[in-house]
């Protein structure tokens, strides 16, 4: 099956360059569609120049900063494969977990894939008031959803194209994760989680997400508990 990754880029100057090589050298990906969200700090023209260097690079542009779960929208409907891979542009995110992610859905167990940083796979330990925000999320999304989730707010999510592109999307910042796992958790499609190995970076390293992130995911799980 063809596989797709949807790239959302803000600000990424520093790394864009390796995690590109990086998604490239698994040769697992048939086409990368990058979203620039309104980058400000030469993103942008740096995309320019790799799109010319790798010919399976679609590149979107934002004429302004929408917000994660908007770009993450905007790529998923341009994305012409059977699989859809999110993958963020920062090197948090391993793309030598592909085949991992991969795998329930080649065998025919899931529809959709998460990659867990919480099932004991390699991981860089710092960040500890971030994991607890979202095991608490996660612990919430369980409570709300009778789900058995290790991370909803796991960034590596892998879809059946034809699965999220049915399901209504309103995400513009952070709440993407939190209401897709909603309305798939609702419409109960097949989740597998697998462990994968996680690097995260420090705020002074360019880490965007905030505690004003987890009260909307909070929020977001909630209401889409009642309304789709």
């Amino acid at each position: 099956m063809k596989l797709s990754i949807v790239m959302p880029v803000y600000n990424e100057h520093a790394t864009i360059e390796e995690i590109l090589s990086r998604v490239e050298a698994t040769g697992l990906a048939d086409e990368i569609i990058i979203v620039d969200d309104g980058s400000t700090d030469g993103t942008r023209e740096l995309l320019h120049e790799l799109a010319s260097k790798y010919p399976i690079i679609n590149l979107i542009m934002h004429q302004h900063n929408q917000g994660k779960g908007a770009a993450v929208r905007t790529g998923i409907q341009a994305a012409r494969g059977e699989l859809i891979l999110i993958q963020d542009a920062d090197l948090e995110y391993d793309p030598r977990d592909y085949p991992t992610l991969l795998k329930p859905i080649e065998e025919g167990v899931a529809d959709v894939v998460y990659g867990s940083r919480f099932l004991g796979a390699p991981r860089r330990s710092t960040m500890f008031w971030h994991m607890v925000a979202n095991k608490l999320l996660t612990l919430f999304t369980n409570i709300l959803y009778n789900s058995i989730l290790s991370d909803m707010e796991t960034g590596y999510k892998l879809f059946k194209s034809e699965v999220i592109k049915s399901i209504p999307l309103r995400a513009r910042r952070f709440d993407f994760e939190p209401e897709v796992t909603a309305k798939l958790l609702k419409r109960r499609i097949r989740i597998f989680e697998v462990p994968i190995s996680f690097y995260p970076r420090e705020y002074s390293e360019g880490k965007k997400i905030g505690l004003r992130d987890a009260f909307e995911a909070a929020w977001t799980l909630l209401k889409y508990r009642f309304v789709d």
